[in-house]
This record gives structure tokens, sequence and C-alpha cells, in this order.
């Protein structure tokens, strides 16, 4: 049995694997069309992998997708994150796991999984191809499956079996030689970035963390938790990402210009808010308003706050009177902003999209147009939050499309 992986990622390299161990005789490819494989493993994490995340259930592992959470529901069930786990320590690469839940190779450094998987790949007899850029496949006798490449000077090949793991696409029009087959195509966009704010002030104060915040989008139900991280041209961090992942199709019908309104004290109840001013009234009134910090909101954003809503530093607590409570709790629990565009979070570019997944038998991960042709990764229309989930998304995918099982 011949076999063509298309595409030299994480779910490449994991589902060629896996037809290699469950079917040693056959003849595997890996197909990549650039010079290096696993180049976005490289640079996932920051250069230090996260492959997974150790959520304690699928349930909750399955929340993690925006986009394909009630199939991945499935899936998982089949190949989970402790799947993963254990599938990288049994192979020679200690992990370690974060207090967030994000699963680290030991070294902190991304090659230890790259190192893993080549290795891996190459002892089993795994051919990896660089410089191979699919442009079509094409139905041909008894059920084969025949490979044209972009470069006229390599032959059109034949396969039993074939497997696309080419990734996520920014653009539609690179997924025709998927459509032209009868698949049905989310139109891609991007997903996971960062919030551009042009002549925002806040930027100011880039660098500044703050642990626990609330984020809504004005005029959606859209709504994200977590850490967020002021950054020269905006604002990034875990609610940011999360925030952009949830709503990356509204937001791109938007072109990016919305606003966000900021809780910044975790608080969603904002008369909770006003009674811990008062608290604080209480307990310090001739104090300036500048030396005591409502739920110990880092000191730079609490002077910015005080500027945007023009209450005087050296005021002291006990002259606010109720019209300065009200101002502080907007201040506290409803921040708005402006965005004005995105920034890719690092060069790690995610997109929602892709080869939709009512035209693939999600049990085998089979296309339900072509017989013999799978897929797996994210050129499937999953997407995930970040914290090891696309990674994990990888290596289910990849494990079950390497089964190579009939999607009947």
């Amino acid at each position: 049995m011949r076999v063509a992986i298309i595409g030299g990622g994480a779910a490449g390299f994991f589902s060629a694997i896996t037809v290699k161990e469950g079917f040693p005789g056959s003849s595997v490819t890996i197909f990549e069309k650039g010079a290096v494989p696993l180049s976005k493993v490289k640079i996932t994490g920051g250069g230090r992998c996260n492959l997974t995340n150790s959520s304690s259930s699928i349930e909750e592992l399955s929340l993690a997708y925006p986009r394909g959470g009630r199939q991945m529901r499935g899936l998982l069930k089949e190949f989970d994150n402790f799947d993963t786990i254990e599938w990288f320590e049994s192979r020679g690469v200690p992990l370690v796991t974060q207090e967030d839940g994000c699963v680290f190779p030991a070294s902190q450094d991304s090659q230890s999984i790259i190192d893993s998987l080549v290795s891996q790949a190459k002892s089993l007899g795994v051919v990896i191809s660089t410089g191979m850029e699919v442009i079509s496949i094409t139905k041909a006798f008894d059920d084969k499956l025949e490979l044209r490449f972009k470069d006229d000077i390599n032959p059109v090949l034949l396969f039993d079996k074939v497997i696309v793991t080419t990734g996520g696409s920014p653009k539609k029009r690179s997924l025709e030689w998927l459509s032209n087959l009868g698949h049905k195509i989310e139109n891609p966009v991007p997903s996971l970035f960062s919030f551009n704010l042009p002549g925002d002030k806040i930027t100011e104060l880039m660098g500044v963390v703050i642990e626990d915040v609330i984020l809504s989008l004005e005029g959606s139900k859209l709504k994200s938790k977590g850490a967020l991280l002021i950054t020269h041209w905006g604002m990034s961090g875990p609610a940011i990402l999360k925030l952009s992942s949830y709503g990356a199709k509204e937001l791109n019908e938007m072109c990016y210009n919305f606003k966000i309104h900021i809780n910044w004290v975790n608080q969603p109840d904002s008369s909770v808010v006003a009674q811990e001013l008062n608290r604080i009234i209480e307990d310090n009134p001739n104090k300036q308003l500048i030396s005591v910090r409502p739920n110990g909101i880092p000191a730079r954003l609490w002077r910015y706050l005080l500027g945007k809503y023009e209450l005087k530093e050296e005021k002291k607590w006990c002259e606010i009177g109720k019209k300065g409570i009200n101002l502080l709790t907007d201040a506290l629990s409803n921040d708005i902003h402006r965005v004005n565009g995105k920034s890719s979070y690092k060069e790690e570019f995610v997109t929602c999209g892709g080869v939709s997944l009512s035209s693939v038998n999600i049990s085998a991960l089979e296309s339900k147009c072509v017989k013999n042709l799978y897929f797996a990764g994210e050129i499937l229309d999953i997407d995930a939050i970040t914290g090891g989930f696309n990674l994990q998304c990888a290596w289910t995918t990849g494990y079950i499309a390497g089964k190579l099982r009939s999607g009947k």
C-alpha cells in the first residue's frame, strides 16, 4: 500500500507515524512544500512548544474549540491529551506541566518535539520529501489517487491512500484544489491575534500585565476571561487571544474595527465594585486616591484610569462623593476602548475555516467526496484557543486519519 501525506507539519508527521505503526509494510511519503518540515512546531509556544493541555476531562478539552468542539469531543475519546503525554514520554521526551495546564517538553525547547517526530518517522521508514507542493488530486483507476506537483519536473504519482495535512490557509482560493473535488470550504479567516489600539494612551503602559480581567465585545454576547498584556501597539495576552478566537468570524466581518469593554477587577457585578470603593473610603478617608489601589490593580494602570476619568491623584478618598464613586466604578468595571486592526500572535498564524466538517466522515476523517482521501490538522474547520489545544487537535486528528479506516 502506497500512502501520501501532503504537508510536513505536526498532523502530517503524526499521521505518517500512525500509518507505519498500523501498516508496517506500507510505503509512506510526506510531501512538504517548504524546505524545512515542522517549521510551525519550531515556533509554537514561543519556541518552547506547548504541545497539549492537562485539562482533566474530554468535556473540558472540547470547550477550548470555538469551531469543531462537538466533533472533537468524539475524536478525543480515541486519542486525548493524556494519550499525547504518554506517547511522547514513552518515546523519550520528558514533559512538564505548568500551573495553567500548559504542557511543554522539559527541555523548554520545541526542537525536542521535532527531533522525536523526525526520528520516529525515519526509524519506521517514512520518506520525507521537501520542496514538493501538491497542486491537484485526481481520482484514478481502482480508487487510487493521482497527485500532481507544482514543479513540472516532478512526475505525476499514484497512491492508494492520501492524507491532507497542509495546515491553515489564509485565503480561500488556496483551497480550490480541494473544492474542485466537491468539498465545501468554510471561508478561512484569522484567529488568535492581538488587538491594535492606535492613538490610545493606554499603550504607554506597555509591559503591564493584569492577571484577571473580563472582556466583552460591544454589541455582541462574546466574552472572555484571563490575563491581559498591554503592548506598544495595543493589547494581547490570553484574554485577548481567547476573544479573538471565539469571535474570529464576527471580528473579520467588522473589519477589525470595534469596541471592547474591560472589567479590570474581574467582578461582573458593578454594585460589588461600588461597595469595595465605599469600603476604601471608610478605611482610608484622608488618603490620596493614588495611594490606595482597588483590588491591587497595577500602579501604572491605576494612574492611567484616574487621568482618563479626570480624577486628580492627590484628591482624598473622602472628597470624591457619589459622582466620583460612579466614575471609578465605570473605570474599573466597564472601561471602553476602540480597537482598529489586529496583529498576528508572534509568528503563530492560526486560521479558522478550511475543509467543512460536513464534507468529512468524522469517525474516520475520510472525505465524503473522494474515497481513500483523508484530512487531519488545521486544514479542517477546527481551531482552538491558546493553551496547547491546537496542537492537540493535530495529534488527535493525525492519529485517527492515520488509521486509514473507511468512512462508510
